[in-house]
């Protein structure tokens, strides 16, 4: 668990680590706490620690690979793309769903 305390330009927070707590102190670059005040002082968010909270969650969602689609989920996707397409009278210049599909494929 993560507690964090944004003061003046130091961002203390307080780590869970099982029985034992670990307490850290980083200190924001100015432009970085302006932007967290602006976001706070907004209303968009409650304090900064909800926004230092939901920056780090964003940042480590970017750091997991997104998983590769199974093919269900592409059969789907072509199922999709095929109605679309007669739905709206589109063409595809004579190439197959299946052609497009692997030349898109790196």
């Amino acid at each position: 668990m993560l507690f964090l305390c944004l003061t003046g330009a130091s961002l203390f927070a307080t780590v869970g680590l099982g029985a034992r707590r670990l307490r850290v102190t980083a200190h924001l670059p100015p432009g970085i706490e302006r932007i967290v005040n602006k976001a706070v002082r907004s209303g968009q968010y409650r304090s900064a620690e909800e926004v230092l909270s939901e920056a780090i969650a964003v940042w480590q969602a970017r750091q997991t690979p997104a998983a590769e689609p199974t093919e269900d989920e592409r059969q789907a996707a072509i199922e999709r793309l095929k109605n679309f397409g007669k739905t709206h009278q589109l063409s595809l210049g004579g190439m197959t769903i299946k052609q497009l599909r692997d030349e898109a494929r790196p």
